[in-house]
């Protein structure tokens, strides 16, 4: 009779653990997720701030991936790098923003010291950079000798970020009173 009453507490104490740690899990699981909305939201405000005044539609900050992709064209680097953690290299796109971000602080005229503030706090960079006091000049990329941004304002090249419904150009047929 012991043995009996024994495993039925043993199994009563095992639900109430799995119980426990299901509970913990969802909380944990469920923080997790809003911390990452969280974190995507203030990003994209602040981009949207950075896009607006280099020159690419504010609404590009809210595409996943696109975003990262016209980020690293605003400093001169390939956009298809974006793509890079879907096949297992994130840290190459990590290394490739970093210089991004570095170029363009060089824009907006900031040294290496906030160079790190973008590596660390990527929202508060974009923030101040988007921000009213700052004022964006592509000319200094090409004085210290990097490549022209390939999005926005002193891109040399049209690109979909900054007119994505442009119909494209055509050359028309002169007139009747051409000829």
């Amino acid at each position: 009779m012991t043995a009996i009453l024994a495993a039925a507490s043993d199994s009563a104490s095992s639900e109430a653990a799995l119980a426990i740690f299901v509970t913990v899990m969802v909380v944990v699981y469920g923080l997790t997720l809003l911390l990452v909305i969280a974190t995507w939201v203030v990003m994209a405000f602040a981009l949207m701030a950075l896009f607006r005044k280099v020159g690419v539609k504010p609404w590009v900050a809210w595409v996943p991936y696109y975003r990262t992709w016209v980020w690293l064209q605003l400093g001169g680097q390939p956009g298809w790098i974006a793509l890079a953690p879907l096949v297992g290299l994130g840290i190459a796109t990590t290394v490739f923003l970093i210089i991004a971000i570095q170029r363009i602080s060089v824009a907006f005229r900031r040294d290496t010291g906030f160079v790190v503030l973008g590596v660390f706090l990527p929202f508060a960079w974009a923030f101040i950079l988007g921000g009213r006091d700052s004022v964006y000049e592509p000319g200094l990329l090409a004085w210290r000798g990097y490549p022209p941004p390939l999005v926005g304002y002193g891109s040399v090249v049209p690109n979909a970020a900054t007119e994505p419904f442009a119909a494209p150009t055509t050359p028309s047929a002169p007139g009747p009173g051409a000829f």
